[in-house]
């Protein structure tokens, strides 16, 4: 089995890139200059940035419809162009992480769901999707609970 997991497009925040800070307060974001690395996982490249680079830290709404639709805390690096794209393998942010990994239906209702350790994101992933019953998956890191990725079932 195939399956896709996209960073989010950068489209509807590049608006935000290189505004001042009064801007970003206005729509609850706020930008901070990276640390540590790993530490500040951009959710379009799907990759731990850079210490010295800026990211913005802002509200996510997850596309899902009715009681598991979720908002949650995530980071853009500014500057972030193209959302990255990975067949069958897991981002670098994602597979250094422990993971909740949910199992969705076409109904956007959850089917399942598990933990996965670094470096198990891709099995947890696979045993989700042998259910045909899942559309989607969605990966949310444990520990802070920031909403990670979508994974896509590929046919």
């Amino acid at each position: 089995m195939t399956y896709r997991i996209s960073g989010l497009d950068p489209a509807p925040y590049q608006t935000l890139f290189g505004r001042p800070v009064d801007e970003l307060a206005v729509v609850n974001a706020q930008r901070m200059v990276v640390t540590d690395q790993p530490g500040f996982p951009c959710r379009v490249r799907l990759d731990d940035v850079e210490p010295g680079r800026s990211v913005l830290l802002l509200n996510h709404l997850s596309v899902a419809t009715g009681p598991y639709r979720a908002r949650h805390a995530i980071f853009i690096e500014e500057g972030a162009e193209a959302a990255a794209v990975y067949r069958d393998t897991v981002p670098p942010a994602l597979n250094r992480r422990v993971l909740s990994v949910r199992a969705f239906d076409h109904h956007d209702l959850m089917m399942d769901a598990t933990l996965a350790q670094p470096g198990e994101a891709d099995a947890a992933i696979r045993r989700l999707l042998a259910d045909e019953r899942v559309r989607y998956i969605h990966t949310h890191n444990a520990v802070r609970g920031c909403f990670a990725a979508t994974v896509e079932r590929v046919e």
